[in-house]
């Protein structure tokens, strides 16, 4: 299998955070602190994990990041927007995630990063409202404005290349509209004032893409998910990946789900509860970006299970899904599941998870993790969407026609398959059988 050409990762790489809150202050006082090798990268693939080459027998597996050309992490430079004038150690403070004695050792480099005025739109997240906001005649407008802080940025810190990722809140469920049929329709709603149905999202998205940048969505929002957004992607041959960081209570259920499928295990009800007190917590309190979070949550065990061809199994499940807003847990998210299986003889059994999870802590790997393998893809040339970074979302795009492969071993197995093939190496199908004497006989 021939390799495919991948531009070397020279220079410094920006990386352009849209919300500097908990998950953003949290990635970054890791980051530095994995920098001072005061902390390991627990949690991220890129940085920890290993990737089996070859057969069995030939005992090759090295370090994802000795395998692809991956960015290092020393060479990352960072900037943002947030309608909040906090800088990233005052943010960090008052999210309260990170312990005192993580944040005090990378003080100076968490307040040299000052959030620039943001896009916002009030009509989109209800429950925020902040000062550091930027003004103009339309959302083209505030695009350009965001391709200067850009352009002035990467200027500014010396950077060859840059990547957005999306960290800010979620926002209120609107579906792609007429606006979102094709590239020339959505610069027209942009030009137009500020259309009802062009979200802040969108303009981001719009102006990392024109200026030749990646975008990552790590919200639930209907950012890059539409034909005209995707156009512009092709056009400027950038991938994008997305949506919705896939942390706690979600990724049990794509751990837990294909469990009971393998093992043909029925399900008769599915039911998850949260509380979370952080930022998120009070907008997904929003009926409205609620919305959003309950379809991204809700999809994941239909493909997963698969009713069409395991009615008995599955035709007839109950799944709900509730995130409640309690401010005393903060970031400390408790997660609850009771799952009401059945087995031989349609005999009721029952699982119950309780997950008491940090989310921005389970964020913050998965950040670092897309944003080097975006880069990464970049580099090789695949633009469009990137499908193979499906294992770290809960709502993951697929090419229009297709359902998202939620499994999360398949995931798996499928972003280390992608990692092979750029490198040419043969593909890892787990047959096995040339280790065995009738495989010889054929």
């Amino acid at each position: 299998m021939t390799a495919r050409e991948i531009k070397p990762a020279d220079g410094k790489m920006l990386v352009f955070f849209v919300g500097m809150g908990a998950i953003t202050s949290t990635v970054l006082t890791g980051i530095f602190n994995i920098r001072k090798g005061l902390h390991k990268p627990i949690g991220s693939l890129t940085q920890m994990g290993h990737i089996r080459l070859g057969k069995r027998t030939e005992n090759r597996s090295p370090l994802i990041k000795e395998f692809v050309p991956l960015a290092d992490i020393n060479d990352l430079e960072f900037a943002g927007w947030d309608i909040f004038t906090d800088n990233m150690y005052e943010s960090a403070k008052h999210a309260a995630v990170v312990r005192s004695e993580d944040l005090e050792p990378v003080k100076d480099e968490m307040l040299a990063i000052k959030p620039m005025k943001a896009v916002f739109n009030h009509e989109w997240v209800k429950k925020l409202d902040g000062p550091n906001v930027k003004t103009g005649k339309n959302y083209m407008d505030l695009a350009h404005q965001l391709m200067d802080d850009i352009k002035n940025t990467m200027k500014e810190k010396g950077c060859s290349r840059a990547v957005m990722v999306w960290n800010a809140s979620t926002e209120a469920y609107h579906k792609p509209c007429e606006i979102h049929n094709t590239l020339a329709d959505f610069e027209k709603a942009m030009e137009d004032g500020f259309h009802p149905e062009v979200a802040p999202s969108q303009v981001y998205a719009y102006a990392a893409l024109s200026m030749g940048l990646p975008y990552i969505n790590g919200s639930p929002n209907c950012t890059v998910d539409n034909r005209a957004i995707q156009e512009l992607a092709n056009k400027m041959k950038m991938p994008i990946a997305g949506k919705d960081w896939k942390t706690g209570q979600t990724l049990m259920k794509t751990i837990i789900g294909p469990g009971l499928k393998l093992r043909m295990l029925g399900l008769n009800g599915w039911f998850s509860t949260n509380i979370l007190g952080n930022r998120d917590g009070e907008v997904l309190d929003d009926p409205a970006n609620f919305k959003s979070k309950e379809v991204s949550k809700l999809s994941v065990l239909d493909t997963i299970l698969d009713a069409k061809n395991y009615p008995e199994l599955y035709g007839n499940y109950y799944h709900k899904v509730r995130i409640n807003y309690y401010p005393p847990r903060g970031d400390d998210k408790e997660a609850w599941d009771n799952i009401d299986i059945f087995g031989w003889l349609n005999m009721p059994m029952q699982i119950k998870v309780n997950f008491l999870c940090r989310d921005s802590i389970l964020a913050a790997p998965v950040v670092l993790d897309t944003l080097l393998f975006i880069d990464l893809a970049r580099r090789a040339g695949m633009y469009g969407i990137q499908e193979w970074m499906s294992f770290y979302f809960k709502s993951p795009m697929v090419a229009e026609g297709l359902y998202p492969e939620h499994d999360v071993f398949i995931q798996h197995t499928k972003l280390k398959n992608t990692l092979r093939y750029m490198m040419g190496e043969e593909l890892i199908t787990h047959l096995g059988n040339e280790y065995y004497d009738y495989s010889k006989e054929d």
